[in-house]
């Protein structure tokens, strides 16, 4: 049975304000997501953390998205959430398409009349800064990286100062960059990866337009925050401080940020699928989902369907359609389609949940022992804090350099498709063949157990004392001073 006391239900603790020597209600923290949801769920999640200081917070979105944002946050009680004021800003009208499912590139290109409407938040977000301007001391603005226009008036405010949410992995953040330099301004240790997934086929020429000029944008922040951990990443974070070209910027690696204890709930407000989860052994369960912006083919539905039945592993499948840009009036999108007959062939050993699922319950299950994922960071975090491996599956974005991250560096996964193959279909015998790697293998079992050490690293670096909970407040306090 599912029980609190499992060592992947130790979290963080409550923070203890004698660190801090302003009065907290001097200074106002104002946080500008990107409309997508792994981006809105990270900083809905930093929300609360910080209002767990004390501080007053502020989450400036449109009303479609804050809606989505508090409908999907789990982890915390509803009390946490009245604590952060809502702001719901007016997006200019978009077309919310629906999802178009392409082997030959995953980006969600259906999003972009929403990611075009987003840049258009600079002035609803202007106005808000120059309401609280007068009321507090000091005004700090926390924006996604892809939000940097969006803020960029705060230069015209005296007592505000903005910090740059990196939504990505450091890792991924810090290549990135370093590709971009034609002088390179020093040289990388031989233990650096060679090898790197290339970024072809990751986005559209649309979105990485969209990047540049948000990337164009940054420079000007008071310091940047990672989610992320220094004893998963701290030499990357390392190598961002060496990379800044404004020694000015402050980085602090704050993460994980979801929570790391889950309350065990009983009762009708219980997901089904944690009950079925109640009845399977410990480890013995692959969670199979590929985040709210991945739509996949039927064909290749089909085939991951026949691999999850002929790997003979326990599995819980969330299979659901991308998001579309309002998913409350974003229209009708088709259900993915399995085999006929198959749910009930399956059901001694599987199930499949066709809408929304509490992943971070899920991922915190002491029976999940394995996870066939897309790697978008978000879900990459949960599932390095709660302690499992993955089955990695990139389908674009940062996705692909995340995978690389968790299998060849942090060695806690199996990479199911090479990102050069990236538009080949994926056979029912190599998902197979991946997920027997993973759940019943020698080399599956030395996966999990550097997840579980991973793991433990990383929850106690956020109880007291440890590497991110100290920046948490290093952070804090600095923004009070």
């Amino acid at each position: 049975m599912f029980q609190q006391s499992h060592p992947k239900m130790e979290g963080r603790e409550d923070r203890d304000q004698s660190c801090l020597d302003h009065p907290l209600a001097e200074v106002v923290v104002v946080m500008v997501p990107f409309p997508a949801q792994g981006h809105l769920n990270q900083l809905l999640h930093l929300s609360h953390l910080v209002t767990s200081y004390g501080l007053p917070v502020h989450y400036a979105g449109s009303s479609t998205h804050n809606r989505q944002a508090k409908l999907r946050i789990h982890g915390w009680d509803a009390e946490s959430l009245t604590k952060i004021h809502f702001h719901d800003l007016q997006l200019p009208a978009y077309n919310s398409l629906p999802p178009n499912p392409d082997n030959s590139n995953h980006f969600p290109r259906h999003l972009q009349p929403l990611f075009d409407a987003s840049v258009h938040l600079r002035q609803p977000v202007c106005e808000l800064l120059q309401q609280l301007k007068s009321k507090f001391r000091r005004v700090v603005v926390i924006h996604d990286s892809l939000m940097a226009s969006v803020v960029q008036d705060v230069k015209s405010v005296p007592n505000a100062e903005t910090y740059a949410f990196i939504s990505i992995s450091a890792f991924t953040f810090f290549f990135n960059s370093w590709e971009k330099i034609e002088q390179k301004p020093f040289s990388l240790d031989s233990d650096n990866p060679k090898f790197l997934p290339s970024n072809d086929g990751c986005f559209t020429p649309e979105i990485f337009n969209i990047m540049i000029y948000q990337r164009k944008m940054l420079g000007l922040e008071s310091g940047r925050l990672y989610n992320t951990s220094k004893v998963v990443e701290s030499k990357y974070i390392q190598l961002m401080e060496k990379l800044s070209t404004n020694n000015k910027i402050k980085h602090f690696a704050i993460g994980p940020l979801n929570p790391v204890q889950m309350k065990s709930k009983n009762g009708k407000n219980r997901h089904i699928c944690l009950e079925w989860l109640d009845k399977q052994e410990t480890a013995s369960v692959i969670y199979v989902s590929f985040g709210s912006t991945t739509s996949m083919t039927d064909e290749q539905i089909m085939e991951l369907a026949l691999g999850l039945e002929r790997s003979g592993q326990k599995f819980l499948w969330v299979l659901r359609r991308a998001d579309t840009g309002d998913i409350f009036t974003g229209g009708e999108v088709g259900k993915p389609q399995l085999p006929e007959g198959y749910e009930d062939s399956v059901k001694d050993r599987g199930i499949v949940v066709k809408d929304w699922a509490p992943q971070l319950e899920i991922l915190a299950h002491p029976s999940t022992g394995g996870f066939m994922s897309h790697c978008g960071w978000n879900s990459s975090m949960e599932c390095i804090s709660m302690g499992v491996p993955v089955a990695a599956w990139p389908m674009h974005s940062d996705q692909p350099r995340n995978a690389f991250l968790m299998t060849d560096v942090l060695r806690i996964g199996i990479l199911v498709r090479d990102w050069t193959r990236r538009a080949e279909l994926v056979p029912f015998s190599t998902i197979a063949n991946v997920l027997r790697t993973l759940m019943a293998s020698k080399e599956g079992e030395e996966m999990r157990k550097r997840a579980a050490e991973l793991g433990d690293a990383v929850r106690a670096s956020v109880a007291k004392d440890g590497a991110s909970r100290l920046e948490m407040d290093s952070f804090i306090s600095h923004i009070t001073r």
